[in-house]
């Protein structure tokens, strides 16, 4: 700001090369950046910290955080149902294709994708498959009890989940709830956290297919490198 105000573009340009070309000589540290950037969160557990850190690192927006909201039984419910290998379903193949599937192989989890269209490849094409095919909403009538479900394209597909939930149709352990959206999507968020379900969600039109993959992969990182870790419970 100094050499914007006192020595004109061309020093603040200088300036900046000079940085620049530093980053040249050794590799990015995100977790020193993060340290720098984040706000105070001594408040939240060790996990919640890690997957809050993935998410933000996911989109490259520290403003992501305030917009991220978990349930108080997030965590617990998800290593719990993680741990007794539940089956986890995907809205669509990107989010599917992102999700971790070595790590999951490992802890003996069942992946599943509800709209399995391999042609659907945006949020919009998702929403049409979903409202014009009906097999779609049976097919997640169907789904195992103590399910985890990653929804990251469809806000419709969101809108039909809290249905099911609300009648008793549907139990599952989880539900990340991100898809994309900017009308439709906000109000089945607010639905996701009046369901009563353990739920990860982003407040208003925040959200995507990889930052839904990426809440997932982060609690299952965290499950396999710190099994016995209660801090989530304090």
């Amino acid at each position: 700001m100094q050499a914007e105000t006192e020595g004109g573009l061309d020093e603040l340009e200088q300036l900046w090369e000079g940085w620049d070309a530093g980053a040249h000589t050794h590799p990015e540290d995100f977790g020193e950046s993060l340290q720098h950037l984040l706000p105070d969160l001594a408040d939240r557990s060790e996990i919640e910290v890690d997957l809050l850190s993935k998410l933000v690192l996911a989109c490259g927006d520290c403003s992501l955080l305030p917009f991220v909201k978990l349930s108080e039984t997030a965590i617990k419910s998800a290593r719990e149902a993680l741990k007794n290998q539940c089956q986890i379903v995907a809205d669509v193949p990107p989010v599917f294709a992102a999700l971790d599937g070595t790590r999951l192989a490992h802890l003996g989890t069942s992946i599943a994708t509800l709209i399995d269209d391999p042609h659907i490849n945006a949020a919009a094409e998702a929403e049409q498959e979903f409202w014009q095919q009906g097999e779609w909403f049976k097919k997640l009538l169907k789904l195992e009890k103590g399910c985890i479900l990653v929804i990251g394209y469809a806000p419709s597909v969101l809108m039909a989940v809290c249905e099911a939930i609300e009648s008793g149709q549907l139990q599952p352990a989880l539900v990340i709830g991100m898809p994309i959206g900017f009308s439709h999507s906000p109000v089945a968020k607010r639905r996701l956290v009046r369901s009563g379900v353990a739920y990860i969600t982003t407040v208003g039109t925040f959200g995507g297919g990889l930052l839904a993959a990426v809440a997932l992969n982060a609690l299952v990182e965290s499950l396999i490198e710190k099994p016995n870790c209660h801090c989530h419970l304090k």
